[in-house]
Parts: structure tokens; C-alpha cells; sequence
């Protein structure tokens, strides 16, 4: 993007924002956020929000590597971990508070929304497979401990296919803000799926 697109306005409010407000809305009880080493900024943005905050060392490294850092970071009596996407700027409330009830309901180990058969993010994931991610998947990331267990995901239908985008490109960022100053409903993007 060229620049730190957290920080990007849509409706008002950075990125950052608009994620850790969803997750806090959604009533996830303890909230990570796993930054790169240059966090000042992002702690200014959310400085107001009840957020620990978490270094990850290696500047431009892997989703999965900063996924890592959180876990190391996560309190021991953690039940299940969500992992949402800072870039992800169109994730109602609904859509987490559903992944938890899933989980809790159905007894799956992991929890994915999914609209029409396309699978997105977040991603709620029992603790029982903390060591697995930690020590596995490194080279295909979270898709690897999908595929190593396809009978432990509950599958949430939802109608919010911004669960199936985030902000990689200035072309994204710039549906997003056309979506958003008309008021539409996001789209399904090119860049997300199974």
C-alpha cells in the first residue's frame, strides 16, 4: 500500500479502529493486537480501547507469523483464540458474537463464516490447537490446520460478504470507501476464499 494502512479513514475512523471495535462489540474478553515494531501510531489510534498490545518482532514477515506471536502472548486459561484481520474494515459484531455461539453450541474446534461457499475471516480456533499452529503450517499458514482437520469446522452462514475482504491494494481500499460513502453492502472479493 506504501503507506500504514491501518491508519486509512473509512467512515471517519481508521482501519484499526473500525477491527478492534468489532471484536470489543462482539464481547471477546481479552483483545491482542499484534503490531510490527513501529506500533506508536496504531497505540495512538487505539488508545482509548482496552487492547494489550503485542510485538511482532519481524517487520513484513507472514500472517502466520504474527498469529504466533499473539498465541505466545495469550492468557493461559484462554478457551479459544478469534483471529481477525486488522484490514478487515466491514465485520459486524453479529458476525463474531455468531462464530462464539457456534463454538460454544455446536462443539466444533473451529468456527469460520462463510458466505455462499466461500469460507473468510475471522476465525475462532479452540486452544487445544495452540502447539499445533505454533509449531505447524508455516509454510501454508491457517489454511494447513483447516485442511488437517475438515471434521472439527463449523461452517457460519452470514450475510456479510466483507467477511470475505480485506485491504491489500489501493484498489481495495478504494471499493471499500465507494461502498461505504454509499452505503452498500460489501462485496466479495477476488483476493479471499477457501
Amino acid at each position: 500500500m506504501g503507506v500504514q494502512k491501518l491508519l486509512l479513514p473509512v467512515a471517519g475512523q481508521p482501519l484499526i479502529c473500525r477491527a478492534v471495535d468489532a471484536v470489543l462489540a462482539g464481547a471477546i474478553e481479552h483483545v491482542l493486537v499484534v503490531t510490527g515494531t513501529r506500533r506508536e501510531e496504531l497505540a495512538a489510534a487505539l488508545a482509548d480501547r482496552p487492547v494489550h498490545w503485542v510485538t511482532n518482532p519481524v517487520d513484513d514477515s507472514e500472517m502466520i507469523d504474527s498469529v504466533r506471536c499473539g498465541l505466545t502472548a495469550l492468557p493461559a486459561e484462554c478457551e479459544a483464540f478469534l483471529i481477525v484481520l486488522g484490514d478487515q474494515p466491514e465485520i459486524p459484531p453479529d458476525v463474531i458474537r455468531r462464530l462464539v455461539d457456534a463454538f460454544r453450541q455446536r462443539g466444533a474446534g473451529i468456527a469460520v463464516p462463510v458466505v455462499g461457499s466461500r469460507r473468510g475471516h475471522p476465525i475462532l480456533i479452540a486452544a487445544r490447537y495452540r502447539a499445533e499452529i505454533l509449531e505447524n503450517h508455516g509454510d501454508v499458514g491457517l489454511r494447513g490446520l483447516l485442511q488437517s482437520h475438515p471434521d472439527d469446522i463449523a461452517e457460519v452462514d452470514v450475510a456479510s460478504p466483507g467477511v470475505l475482504e480485506d485491504i491489500d491494494s489501493p484498489a481495495d481500499y478504494q471499493r471499500v470507501i465507494a461502498r461505504t460513502n454509499a452505503g452498500i453492502a460489501p462485496g466479495p472479493a477476488a483476493n479471499a476464499g477457501r
